[in-house]
């Protein structure tokens, strides 16, 4: 079966809707997602959106917070892109409909962690979910828009695929698994936009939903374009510890309104001590790397399972109007965060490293563009800056788009469909399951928060031999869902691994206790896939 559009949208987030609606005018446009429209992770963000638009704040401002907090390695030219377009982003939303709090008729700024200024734009605490539903009602009464849920991206189709379509390296649409009628259909497309999130869940404890599986990062890998700095992954300081509290983030902003961490009172005349200000003098607010360095760091010194987020010194009618989803997430598992401290621990967060673009959202494979988590654009450097990531969403996308409408459409070539004649069901998934548990374990104990050379080498040796029985797999078998997730994780953790090993220094999110000393010069990883 054979879907042809003019461009194809991989990924419902921010970056893909965005991307999708500004397109609707003048092309035919697919937007795939592997589960329903709101499963991303755009829609669990909490905090809010970076922009200077406060009196007394300024772009130059905003510009050094992030280089700052990108430790030496964000990209000046990406950054004051980025920040000198945010303020028509956060416009754009707005005359959309997002309905985002407001003080005294005005925009209410909230202020985070690295930031030097109140900037961030919120809907409460549940920004992304605010955003995410205005976006997908206004594609749904999009005429222009053709929405595939439960569709996953197996490959992209490139020239390689298609002898005689060219001398270039060109990208002309995808393989895409139907995961309700489990059939592989066919996508053409003159353009093709990865925007399909991060690779969180290669890690034991994320932040992440499900679907943050790195398919895009790892698809464009095996494609041919080159990965930069995926060394460098965030793990948010406070992600609430709790056994039937799966994922729940606990937002920057709680320490951006005053939130304190402490030592939890079983640890008698230690407990209750604020322990931050021991590691940084700029205590809570911190960038997140020094942050979740630190609590880490006091875990593992009093073996700890969690250390407590303290903001009850605030009325319950502030906490109610500020962070009203936290609070009632906490009161149905018994904390009443207006009168006690709510337990955190790190988690794997986001993934500042990916596909590598220029400022339009171009990869090296014509035809074929990546906004969003799943690129690098030089923005987030060695760290990224708290509420960074919604605003670089709509800003690529938005350059994207321009990239997208001043390129000729022309006609894709005929692609050949998916051939599955040659495999069979498989008879043990528990295998797959197996494979994902181990994976997700390891990358945890041995490529987290502290590395050493040796953790590394073990990461190594265990995906090497998770790769030959997963290629196994798919070689011998239908593909699934599960086993392309498996699949694109191991191939992401190889690329962390790789990026981690290359990296002979502590730099933002890479801590080595081999080199934990930061070189002069910074300089990016940068991976070339094998062949080119």
């Amino acid at each position: 079966m054979t879907q042809e559009f003019d461009v194809l949208v991989i990924g419902s987030g921010l970056a893909g809707l965005t991307t999708a609606l500004h397109l609707s005018a003048t092309h035919r446009v697919a937007v795939i997602t592997k589960r329903a429209l709101l499963d991303g992770s755009s829609n669990w963000a909490q905090g809010g959106i970076a922009a200077v638009l406060a009196e007394g704040d300024s772009y130059a401002s905003h510009v050094e917070d992030t280089l700052v907090a990108g430790a030496g390695l964000s990209d000046r030219e990406a950054t004051e892109f980025t920040v000198k377009n945010a303020p028509a982003a956060i416009a754009w939303l707005q005359e959309l409909g997002v309905p985002f709090s407001t003080e005294a008729g005005e925009l209410h700024l909230t202020r985070e962690g690295g930031h030097s200024h109140r900037r961030i734009v919120h809907a409460a605490d549940a920004t992304g979910a605010a955003v995410q539903a205005t976006l997908v009602q206004r594609v749904k009464d999009t005429p222009g828009i053709t929405v595939f849920e439960h569709h996953m991206l197996v490959d992209l189709i490139t020239d390689r695929r298609v002898p005689g379509s060219g001398s270039g390296h060109r990208c002309f649409g995808a393989y895409v698994l139907d995961t309700v009628r489990d059939e592989v259909v066919t996508f053409t497309a003159r353009h093709t936009v990865l925007a399909t999130g991060g690779a969180g869940k290669v890690y034991l404890y994320t932040t992440n939903p499900d679907t943050a599986t790195g398919d895009g990062i790892a698809a464009a890998w095996r494609a041919g374009c080159q990965v930069a700095n995926m060394e460098f992954i965030q793990f948010h300081p406070t992600c609430l510890y709790h056994p039937h509290a799966k994922s729940f983030l606990i937002t920057e902003a709680v320490r951006g309104e005053g939130g304190i961490l402490k030592l939890p009172p079983h640890l008698g005349d230690l407990g209750g001590h604020r322990f931050m200000p021991d590691h940084d003098p700029r205590a809570e607010l911190a960038p997140r790397d020094v942050v979740a360095r630190a609590i880490d760091y006091e875990m593992k010194k009093h073996g700890l399972d969690c250390v407590h987020l303290d903001i009850s010194h605030q009325s319950p009618e502030f906490l109610r109007e500020h962070f009203p989803n936290i609070l009632a997430r906490c009161a149905e598992l018994g904390i009443d965060i207006t009168k006690e401290p709510i337990p955190v621990v790190p988690a794997a967060h986001y993934t500042c490293g990916g596909v590598v673009t220029d400022l339009d959202g171009r990869t090296e494979i014509g035809g074929l563009y990546a906004v969003g988590e799943t690129t690098c654009t030089g923005l987030h450097g060695a760290n990224r800056l708290a509420s960074n990531s919604l605003v670089e969403c709509m800003v690529f996308a938005q350059a994207a788009v321009g990239a997208i409408r001043s390129a000729p459409l022309g006609a894709p070539p005929a692609l050949p469909e998916w051939d599955d004649s040659r495999v069979t069901d498989a008879d043990e998934m528990v295998v797959i399951s197996h494979n994902w548990d181990e994976l997700r374990r390891f990358m945890w104990d041995y490529v987290g928060i502290v590395r050493t050379n040796k953790r590394l080498e073990r990461a190594a040796h265990r995906i090497t031999l998770l790769q030959r029985e997963i290629q196994e797999f798919y070689a011998q078998f239908h593909v699934t869902r599960d086993l392309l997730e498996l699949r694109n994780l191991v191939q992401v953790a190889d690329l962390i691994v790789m990026s981690a090993m290359l990296r002979h220094e502590s730099r933002g999110l890479h801590f080595s206790l081999d080199y934990p000393d930061m070189l002069p010069q910074a300089k990016p990883t940068i991976l070339v896939p094998p062949g080119r």
